[in-house]
C-alpha cells in the first residue's frame, strides 16, 4: 500500500513549500512573498495561476485558487491543482513538502489529499520499482487541526487499498484472495466472516454459483461487520460490492476489440466497499456498517451457465438468464437478499455494472439511482461535494421494472436496448426490502490514462464518497 502520509508541521523541515493564496493582492502583505511580487506576478499570468520561486535554498510554489475556476468547489480545485507537483518533487528528489496558505485549513487539507492521491503508484510487479518510485513520502501541513489530518489519512488508506485491489491481476487476486485481503482487516471492532463454495451451496446462493460454473476457481462470500462500542446508529448501514475479479462475459463472450483488457477491474465495487471499511476503521467512525462482497470470476469454461437458463436465487426468486455478461447483478442479488438478515436502515450497492452508465456520463462521475428518502440523497450530495466524487442521479420509475418482467420466470437479468443502467438497478432493487441506493461506477472506477489526481489504473472511486457519507449521515 502507498506510504504517503499527512502530518502536522512542527518545525521547518522541508525544502519545498506550497502557499495557497486567494489572490495576487493578498500576497502583497505576506512577510516573505510580498518582496518578490515582481517575480511572482508574470508567472501567475498563465492559466495555472502558479509561480515557482527559489528563496534561500528552498523552493516555494505560490498557487492562487480562484473560485471562478472551480467546476465543483474550491476544495476540489485545490485537489486538482496539486497533481502537477509530483513531477517537480521527483525532479528535485524531495521526499517531503509543506502546505500552508490563507484560504483555510480545509483547502490545505484538500490540496494535500489530491497530492497524496496523485503520488500513488502500483509498482508491486515492476523489476525497476526503485527507479520508478516517486520521491514524496510526507506532506506537512500548517494551520490545520490534527483531527482533520487523521480523517484525510484514513480516507487515503481506504482509497489506496481499493486502488491496489483493482490493479491486481486475476492470477494474483482470485475470489479467494480477495476475501483474504478483506479478512486481514479483522479486529476487535471489525468481525470478518468468509464463506467458501460449500457454504455458498448450502445457503442456496444460486446467482453466485451460476456465474461461478464456468470457472476453475471457487467463489467466496465475505461479510465484514464493523461495530464499534460507540456506534450511533440503531440499525446498521449495509454496503454491497460487486466482486467479479475478472469478466470474460461468460458464454456471452465480450464481442468488441479490447473489451476484456480492463476486466480485472470488474471488482471495483468490492474494492470500494473493502476500502471504505478500511477507512472507517482507521478513523474509528462511530457507525455500525455491514460490508458484503460476493466474488467470483466469470468464464465460459466447464458447465458455464447459458442464456435461457432459469436460476433460483438465494431468496427463491426465479431469474431467466438472457445474457451471461449481465453477471454482476446475479451475484449482487444474492448478497442484497442476504443483507436482509441484518435489518439495515439503508443499503448502498456499488458496482462496475453497465456500459450504459459509462457511456452516459463517462469517467467524471458515477450513475446513481434508488428509492431512498430525499433526506438521504441530500446527505449523499453533501458527501459528493466534500469528496469531489460526483454522482449523477437517474430516474427510478416503475416503468423500468416492467422491462425486466419474464414470460417464463419471475424476472429476467436484462431489459431491452433502452435504459440499461436503470433496468439493472431495478433488477437489484427486487432483492431488497429497505431504502436502497445503487451506484454504478463503471465509468470512473478504472482509468486508461492519468486523470486529474488519479494515475492510470484503479481510482478507488467510491471510498471517499462513502466515507464522507457515513461520517455525515444523521443517525438520530
Amino acid at each position: 500500500m502507498q506510504s504517503t502520509v499527512l502530518k502536522l508541521k512542527s518545525n521547518s523541515i522541508s525544502k519545498f513549500k506550497v502557499f495557497l493564496s486567494d489572490s495576487l493582492e493578498s500576497l502583497n502583505a505576506h512577510p516573505t512573498y510580498g518582496q518578490f511580487l515582481s517575480e511572482i506576478k508574470p508567472q501567475l499570468g498563465y492559466k495555472q495561476k502558479k509561480a515557482l520561486l527559489h528563496i534561500e535554498g528552498n523552493w516555494h510554489l505560490i498557487q492562487v485558487l480562484d473560485e471562478k475556476d472551480a467546476s465543483l468547489n474550491l476544495a476540489e480545485l485545490a485537489r486538482r491543482k496539486s497533481s502537477d507537483l509530483v513531477e517537480s518533487l521527483n525532479q528535485f528528489q524531495l521526499d517531503s513538502v509543506e502546505v500552508h496558505g490563507n484560504l483555510g485549513g480545509n483547502i490545505c487539507l484538500a490540496f494535500a489529499e489530491g497530492l497524496a492521491m496523485a503520488n500513488y503508484q502500483f509498482l508491486k510487479y515492476s523489476s525497476k520499482a526503485e527507479k520508478k518510485k516517486n520521491s514524496l513520502k510526507t506532506i506537512y501541513l500548517e494551520g490545520v487541526q490534527e483531527e482533520g489530518i487523521q480523517w484525510v489519512n484514513a480516507k487515503l488508506q481506504g482509497n489506496f487499498m481499493a486502488r491496489d485491489l483493482v490493479n491486481e491481476p486475476l492470477n494474483t487476486l482470485t475470489a479467494t484472495e480477495l476475501s483474504n485481503r478483506a479478512a486481514a482487516l479483522a479486529s476487535e471492532d471489525m468481525k470478518v466472516q468468509v464463506f467458501g463454495k460449500k457454504e455458498i451451496q448450502e445457503m442456496g446462493m444460486g446467482g453466485l454459483l451460476a456465474v461461478n460454473l464456468g470457472s476453475e476457481d471457487p467463489p467466496s462470500f465475505t461479510i465484514m461487520h464493523y461495530k464499534p462500542k460507540n456506534a450511533k446508529n440503531k440499525k446498521p448501514i449495509a454496503l454491497v460490492g460487486k466482486g467479479v475479479v475478472f469478466d470474460t462475459g461468460g458464454l456471452s463472450l465480450k464481442p468488441t476489440a479490447n473489451s476484456m483488457d480492463m476486466m480485472k477491474s470488474d471488482m471495483g465495487g468490492a474494492a470500494a466497499v473493502i476500502g471504505t471499511m478500511k477507512s472507517i476503521q482507521a478513523a474509528k467512525l462511530p457507525v455500525e456498517v455491514i460490508g458484503l462482497v460476493p466474488a467470483t470470476d466469470n468464464r465460459p469454461g466447464k458447465n458455464a451457465y447459458v442464456p435461457s437458463d432459469i436460476i433460483t436465487m438465494y431468496d427463491g426468486t426465479k431469474v431467466e438468464v438472457l445474457n451471461t455478461d449481465a453477471e454482476g447483478r446475479m451475484i449482487l442479488a444474492d448478497a442484497l437478499a442476504y443483507a436482509k438478515k441484518f435489518e439495515p436502515e439503508l443499503c448502498i450497492n456499488l458496482a462496475t455494472l453497465t456500459g450504459a452508465a459509462a457511456y452516459s456520463i463517462g469517467k467524471v462521475a458515477c450513475v446513481s439511482m434508488g428509492n431512498a428518502q430525499e433526506g438521504v440523497w441530500k446527505i449523499l450530495d453533501e458527501a459528493s461535494t466534500l469528496s469531489g466524487e460526483r454522482h449523477a442521479r437517474f430516474p427510478f420509475w416503475k416503468e423500468y421494472q416492467e422491462m425486466i418482467q419474464s414470460d417464463i420466470a419471475d424476472i429476467k437479468n436484462i431489459g431491452g436496448p433502452e435504459g440499461g443502467a436503470i433496468t439493472a438497478g431495478k433488477f437489484l432493487e427486487h432483492f431488497t426490502d429497505c431504502p436502497f441506493i445503487h451506484l454504478d461506477i463503471a465509468g470512473p472506477a478504472y482509468l486508461t490514462d492519468n486523470y486529474l489526481y488519479h494515475p492510470k489504473g484503479g481510482s478507488g472511486f467510491g471510498v471517499r464518497l462513502l466515507s464522507e457519507f457515513l461520517k455525515t449521515m444523521n443517525y438520530g
